[in-house]
């Protein structure tokens, strides 16, 4: 009987350390057994979610009140310079936040080239800006994104961010593509889109933030 207890006391031990050893791996994070600290992470990620993206509107948007962009100059992929300037001749612009890395974001590109061309005459523009460059003119990035404009076809600009990464506007981006769009005056208009869409979904998108602009 004593052997048979010991033998039973230690298969419980083994167990006990199995267990312990699991909910290590499964935590991650650092979060005890009981809970209590996926409790505070919770509570921290809503408020990081109602701070980085106040007004939640449908579908997840980010509603964003319309605000100057400012003055900026940014070199695209070729070295040509682009600032502010390049909103006035269209209606709208709309800006697509992407990695060279990022497969739904080089999957929307053709897209994207798609609506550029088709809603020229509607003074609608789409401008690229290659994140994953940051600024820092990394050369084997630019040759990636040149390599990346010329086997999707995309003929609209694929910009640089300059160091002030456009007085802002593109610091704290944790998720790519993601879109939004400027009218004429430079100014940030309507919503914040997370994602990648078709070229149906964003034909409607644009359609809509076009007629918010030009009432």
């Amino acid at each position: 009987m004593g052997l048979k207890k010991n033998v039973l006391r230690n298969l419980w031990l083994l167990g006990m350390c199995t267990a312990v050893i699991l909910s290590g791996c499964a935590s991650g994070e650092g979060a005890s057994s009981d809970g209590g600290d996926d409790m505070a992470q919770e509570e921290q990620t809503e408020q990081e979610e109602q701070t980085g993206q106040e007004d939640l509107g449908q579908d997840g948007l980010a509603q964003s009140e319309t605000n100057e962009l400012g003055e900026f100059s940014m070199e695209d992929i070729n070295g040509e310079t682009y600032t502010q300037e390049m909103f006035a001749g269209y209606d709208l612009t709309m800006i697509n936040v992407f990695t060279t890395w990022c497969s739904p974001c080089v999957s929307e590109i053709p897209d994207l080239e798609k609506l550029d061309r088709e809603m020229e005459d509607q003074k609608v523009q789409v401008v690229g800006i290659v994140l994953d460059i940051g600024g820092s003119a990394d050369e084997e990035t630019i040759e990636k994104a040149k390599l990346l404009a010329e086997k999707t076809g995309a003929s609209y600009p694929f910009l640089i961010p300059d160091a002030g990464y456009l007085n802002g506007r593109l610091a704290g981006i944790s998720a790519v593509p993601e879109t939004f769009f400027v009218d004429k005056e430079g100014n940030i208009a309507g919503e914040t889109y997370s994602g990648s869409r078709s070229f149906e979904d964003w034909k409607s998108i644009v359609e809509k933030e076009l007629e918010g602009v030009t009432q």
